[in-house]
């Protein structure tokens, strides 16, 4: 299963909360916080072939152009699922992650998948019937190492077209 990541860049590690602008950039492979969950992914037979990444103020900025450009690698790669996350409690970040993978199951053979915590309350609302949305704890909260194996068990099953219920963790 071939996997890309969508962070922000305080995931992708190359910037932080305060004034960042971070262009749309693509690395091969996984980088900054997929250490977190690389096990996961490679338990479940996944493979990152690449992590794309933005500020949440520079998908604002560009949302049409990031929205082309991602349609764009996903159906030159071929990429079997889109990650965006973990969004913990990242509004800006869960909000653009949102808008992205819903571009995405429209417009391409790819599925995404959200992975956010509950105070994006507002995001999980508008989207939570239209894609994917897999629960996590907010940044410093508890339980995040059962949420990642639960996202890439979330992961395997919608890579396999199986059914999502409430014991998934997911929204509903």
């Amino acid at each position: 299963m071939r996997i890309i990541l969508f962070f922000d860049q305080i995931q992708s590690g190359t910037g932080d909360k305060e004034g960042s602008n971070v262009e749309l950039a693509v690395e091969k492979g996984g980088i900054g916080s997929y250490l977190m969950f690389e096990e996961y992914i490679k338990e479940i037979g996944g493979t990152v072939i690449a992590t794309t990444y933005c500020s949440d103020n520079y998908f604002r900025d560009n949302e049409e152009t990031v929205l082309s450009k991602m349609e764009g690698l996903i159906n030159k790669v071929k990429a079997d699922i889109l990650l965006c996350g973990p969004c913990f409690n990242y509004h800006g970040y869960a909000e653009m992650s949102a808008i992205l993978a819903d571009y995405i199951q429209k417009k391409t053979e790819c599925k995404p998948i959200v992975v956010c915590s509950e105070e994006n309350a507002d995001v999980i609302e508008k989207y939570k019937n239209d894609i994917v949305m897999v629960k996590m704890p907010k940044k410093g909260g508890t339980g995040l190492r059962e949420s990642l194996k639960n996202m890439a068990k979330v992961i395997k099953k919608v890579h396999n077209n199986e059914k999502l219920a409430v014991e998934d963790n997911i929204y509903l």
